[in-house]
């Protein structure tokens, strides 16, 4: 029962992510694509740009910012998982402009961090 409303608590965080997202000019690709190697929040287009977009919520900061829980571990899998995505679609993770951006939100959606280029391959 509890990891079912976290899934809906994260649900909701992820919508309201996108709706953020939409207002500041982004368009919508996919919502939650997982593949064996990890799992995308939201993959938006920012002009031709396409953003795979890690979302973060948090109640509070007393263990870390919601921004703070992105490891590296889970950039290796978002950078594994982004290009098994733009393989599928026939895109090459060389040539493709793309970047990873993370968007943390804390004190029930009051505040709201985009970061920009929060993870960089390599």
């Amino acid at each position: 029962m509890q990891s079912l409303s976290k899934r809906l608590i994260g649900q909701n965080y992820e919508a309201l992510a996108q709706k953020y997202l939409i207002r500041h000019g982004l368009t919508p690709v996919a919502m939650n694509f997982s593949a064996k190697c990890g799992e995308i929040d939201l993959i938006m287009k920012d002009s031709h740009c396409i953003v795979f977009i890690e979302v973060k919520y948090r109640k509070n900061d007393q263990f870390g910012s919601a921004a703070e829980m992105v490891t590296p571990s889970k950039a290796k899998k978002l950078i594994k998982t982004a290009q098994f995505w733009l393989s599928k679609h026939g895109l090459s993770f060389y040539d493709t402009e793309f970047r990873f951006d993370v968007l943390a939100i804390e004190d029930n959606g009051s505040n709201i961090n985009w970061i920009k280029n929060a993870i960089t391959q390599g």
